[in-house]
């Protein structure tokens, strides 16, 4: 969202709203938000990264940082650790993840990366720091290599890109309402 759009819709929005409690807002737990782009080339295989800092694989995208959205944290890290500032275009999944180990619970946007041709793949640049190299896998031939909770959330998102409609999901897992 332009910068200028946003400043205006906040003043639009009035004075920030007090607290009825003062403290109760320093209390109230955080979530992570995370926006991922599922990229693909020309045979409809997804862009998967290998991260420096985790065992398994990954979209490109990140978490989002404070006063962020979780469409833009997606179109900065797709830039970042890509090199490309692609269009990042629909919603296709919202994924709520919960707390496992040292990690908060979390919401995982997947937005749709677009389908890549050759030129522009010839063009992408991996930042070593994020990555240690980049493949295009079938989510069958990546499943090995990723959580269950991602198997199930890009399948999600596959299922997004054909139907149009977004998916909301705990966990990797349809809502079933």
């Amino acid at each position: 969202m332009d910068d200028d759009i946003r400043r205006g819709d906040l003043l639009a929005e009035g004075e920030p709203e007090q607290e009825f409690n003062p403290g109760i807002a320093g209390r109230l737990p955080r979530k992570t938000a995370a926006g991922g782009a599922l990229i693909r080339d020309q045979a409809g295989r997804i862009l998967f990264l290998e991260p420096t800092y985790k065992p398994t694989l990954d979209i490109p995208g990140g978490i989002a940082e404070y006063d962020e959205s979780p469409y833009e944290a997606c179109r900065r890290e797709v830039q970042e650790e890509i090199g490309l500032d692609l269009p990042i275009g629909d919603l296709l999944v919202v994924d709520w993840v919960p707390a496992l180990g040292v990690w908060s619970d979390a919401l995982a946007f997947v937005f749709d990366g677009g389908v890549l041709d050759q030129s522009t793949i010839a063009r992408l640049h991996i930042d070593p720091v994020e990555a240690r190299a980049h493949e295009f896998l079938t989510l069958d031939e990546a499943a090995s290599r990723l959580r269950p909770s991602m198997i199930r959330r890009l399948t999600l998102a596959q299922q997004g890109l054909t139907t149009g409609a977004p998916r909301y999901a705990d966990f990797g897992r349809a809502a079933s309402w």
